[in-house]
């Protein structure tokens, strides 16, 4: 049986780690602008520190594996994997490195970072909805939040497409990050 601890995110201060077990970070991409592609990364890592008191002193650091992309296809798999997407040979990370955090309600916070793929780092910022707070059965403290945002691939150097010949591309430029953490009181 879990138990409820705190109902606000103001109100979770400490160090967390994520949990990759009980989270999925991915991403949704239009494929032949007719269906959707869901991914995920399966080797990710990332620590908190969250100042309830003042959110701004908080901080977050996430590591994605960029070779552990699953779209439950191997061939798009390693298309990804390829220099032509995600070029895991020479750019193995993924990383996001908050910068600022706001409170905007009881559930809500905003974290802006810097989102760095294949060697190009832009300003992201991601609304989360904090899911609540729990003792697991084993005694751990947790924590959960989701949140996803619209970027542009192109915009770290992920260019790559294939032109249709019923017009338009394989390839959505626009791809939502979605993400679902679970984290653990360090």
């Amino acid at each position: 049986m879990t138990t409820a601890v705190a109902t606000r995110v103001q109100d979770i201060a400490g160090t967390y780690t994520l949990d990759p077990s009980h989270s999925r970070i991915g991403f949704v991409a239009r494929h032949a602008m007719i269906a959707k592609v869901r991914g995920a990364f399966n080797e990710v890592s990332g620590t908190a520190t969250i100042d309830g008191s003042n959110p701004a002193d908080s901080t977050l650091e996430v590591t994605i594996q960029a070779g552990s992309i699953d779209t439950r296809d191997a061939n798009r798999d390693g298309h990804l994997a390829s220099p032509d997407f995600f070029d895991v040979a020479t750019y193995p990370t993924i990383t996001f490195v908050a910068t600022g955090f706001a409170v905007v309600d009881d559930e809500t916070v905003e974290v802006t970072g810097d989102l760095t793929i294949k060697g190009v780092t832009h300003a992201v910022t991601v609304p989360f909805t904090f899911g609540g707070s729990a003792v697991d059965p084993f005694g751990n403290s947790r924590i959960g939040f989701e949140g996803s945002v619209v970027v542009n691939r192109k915009d770290w150097g992920l260019t790559w497409n294939a032109a249709l010949e019923t017009g338009g591309v394989l390839v959505s430029d626009k791809v939502t990050l979605e993400f679902e953490v679970s984290a653990v009181r360090a």
